[in-house]
């Protein structure tokens, strides 16, 4: 019974990752492709989205707290998993993914902001190339 819960909560995990990197991938790679260029920033792409499904199914599963059903507590017994339980580690599993994806896509967010209002200030700074020009100066 513990398999098939480990089981269930982990492919259940991995389904909610899916969905939110797909309401996600079209922005990410926006911001990624203005912010590293066209060459390199599908790599970027990749990699942020390993690590938001890495950290949402590690929290998601949580193995620390599965481990009470397969081992007693010091003098209690192990928990029965009930059709309730299971409902309520289901529960868990769905609020935890998103908990941990919704940290990751908001540290992301909040590091892209950064550097998109570092990029602009650059880009504002810097004096208009068709301006100096030779060519336009002589007209």
């Amino acid at each position: 019974m513990f398999i098939a819960l480990l089981a269930i909560v982990l492919v259940l995990s991995a389904i909610v990752c899916f969905a939110v990197t797909l309401v996600f991938r079209k922005q990410i790679d926006r911001i990624l492709q203005r912010l590293v260029g066209e060459d390199i920033y599908t790599a970027w792409s990749k990699y942020l989205l390993f690590a938001v499904y890495v950290v949402g199914i590690s929290g998601g599963v949580r193995v620390w707290e599965l481990d009470r059903y397969i081992t007693p507590v010091k003098d209690q017994q192990i928990i029965e998993l009930t059709s309730d339980r299971w409902f309520l580690e289901i529960f868990r599993t769905v609020i935890g993914t998103l908990q941990s994806v919704a940290w990751v896509l908001l540290l992301f967010f909040l590091v892209a902001l950064i550097a998109l209002m570092l990029v602009k200030g650059r880009e504002m700074k810097r004096p208009n190339r068709m301006e100096e020009s030779p060519e336009t100066r002589s007209c």
